[in-house]
């Protein structure tokens, strides 16, 4: 529920618009106030299911999202919309990391690999599968059908929640949850965020922009400095000492903004410009769902074998190669000879990167720390997405209006899908220079109490830490 809507609102962007009459900057806060809030506030969620019940958090994060999504569906404004996107991703912060936290108790050490990419795999699967069914849902009813079908889907989950043995972190009891960090963490992004996305329209010297965007900055600054003189932080800073993990977050944070931004421009891309309709466009991506499911997970155990630096590597360079393949998607574009190929290109290098990926953050860090490296690594990720969201069109130059007009929009388009391509090969040469095996740099720091870790008591010592 919560990766499929991260991207199933894209495909409909250009019908919301429509609709709701809606500039460019209120598409992007359609698309970021759901990122912002998962963002600021996923390393919190974990922290609270240690505390209170991972299976109790996650079934509140799920009922939470259900409620939010109903409230999207009958927004009758854009700032409707957008402010129940931005509940809609407070439930997802609570949901997500409570899901990983449970497959850690319950795969052993020797299926991590298979696991993690199977995991890995679903995430990507319903990365390419949003479209498709947001195209399918708004032209055969509406776009508030996307966020209603999550309704029937949450309460299928919360029944099967039923069988997820409640497990919790004994070692946090008693300790106070980190509230300024997350306070700082989500306050700092809004503000970076709106002065990114509102600059151009209301001009850099701005008050409101320039106010937000240097409060945003120093609540970041803030966040470190809290982090780093906690007695508990929700992020020990300590754990970017490992040269490995520090690389892989950072290539985590390239590949995955260069993937945000893609698939925001893309479907408008799509039918502004080449003239399909929200299904076409939605189906044209379809081929990557199909060689992210089949190979996610053999990229896993691949990087166990041989390693991750040549993975890490080369895939992000195949997806970059994709994505500069999208620059002949134009007016009267032909799907076989122009989408088709840069899509099977692009799914293949996004196959062979992320599963790796995953397996260096959990091996960098060392097992009694996965969970607050999973924990690190989904907030970089999300956090990437939000900002390329903000500043990709920009630096292509698209603002206002212009997604409505599509001899502009497409010059727009050209520009920052070459900006993702250079973005996400750039992503490949940082991991060929500095990704190694785990193993070969000795996890740092002593074991530290986190968001997602430690046996929980109720699950046989075979069972414990694995997964994510």
């Amino acid at each position: 529920m919560a990766f499929l809507d991260a991207t199933v609102v894209n495909i409909a962007l250009p019908s919301i618009g429509e609709d709701l009459d809606a500039s460019l900057s209120g598409l992007q806060w359609t698309v970021n106030a759901y990122a912002l809030t998962l963002a600021g506030l996923i390393l919190i969620g974990g922290s609270l299911g240690d505390h209170y019940g991972r299976r109790r958090v996650f079934v509140i994060g799920v009922i939470w999202f259900a409620v939010a999504s109903l409230l999207c569906a009958i927004a009758p404004t854009t700032a409707t919309l957008i402010a129940a996107r931005a509940v809609q991703g407070v439930g997802a912060a609570l949901l997500t990391p409570g899901s990983l936290a449970i497959l850690e108790a319950v795969f052993r050490p020797d299926d991590r690999g298979s696991a993690i990419g199977a995991w890995s795999g679903l995430a990507g699967v319903s990365t390419a599968v949003g479209p498709f069914l947001g195209g399918w849902l708004v032209e055969a009813v509406s776009w508030r059908l996307i966020f209603l079908i999550n309704l029937p889907l949450a309460a299928v989950v919360v029944w099967a929640a039923r069988a997820i043995p409640e497990t919790s972190n004994p070692q946090v009891r008693g300790q106070r949850l980190d509230i300024a960090g997350a306070a700082l963490t989500a306050f700092g992004l809004a503000g970076v965020t709106y002065a990114l996305t509102e600059g151009e329209a209301r001009g850099w010297t701005d008050p409101t922009v320039v106010v937000l965007g240097v409060l945003g900055v120093a609540s970041l600054c803030g966040f470190l400095a809290v982090e780093a003189r906690g007695s508990h932080p929700m992020v020990p800073l300590d754990i970017f000492r490992n040269r490995v993990f520090s690389a892989a977050n950072a290539v985590t944070f390239i590949v995955y903004a260069a993937l945000a931004g893609a698939l925001f421009l893309l479907p408008i891309q799509l039918q502004i410009v080449a003239g399909y309709s929200p299904i076409e466009a939605g189906a044209a991506l379809v081929p990557m769902t199909i060689v992210m499911l089949v190979l996610s997970a053999r990229a896993g155990r691949l990087a166990q074998r041989i390693g991750p630096r040549l993975p890490m590597g080369l895939g992000p360079i195949v997806a970059g190669a994709g994505l500069a393949l999208l620059t002949r998607v134009g007016p009267g574009a032909s799907y076989v000879g122009d989408v088709l190929p840069a899509v099977l290109v692009f799914g293949l290098g996004l196959s062979v990167t992320v599963a790796p990926l995953n397996v260096t953050v959990l091996g960098s860090a060392g097992e009694e720390r996965a969970g607050i490296a999973s924990a690190i690594n989904n907030a970089v990720a999300r956090v990437a997405g939000l900002i390329a969201v903000a500043v990709i069109p920009l630096a292509a130059g698209i603002s206002g209006d212009d997604y409505l007009v599509p001899s502009a929009f497409d010059d727009g388009f050209q520009t920052g899908v070459m900006i993702c391509a250079v973005a996400c090969a750039a992503g490949g040469v940082l991991a060929l220079a500095t990704i190694r095996r785990p193993a070969e740099e000795a996890p740092c720091g002593a074991p530290t109490v986190c968001a997602l870790n430690g046996p929980p008591p109720e699950v046989p010592l075979e069972a414990s830490p694995a997964a994510r």
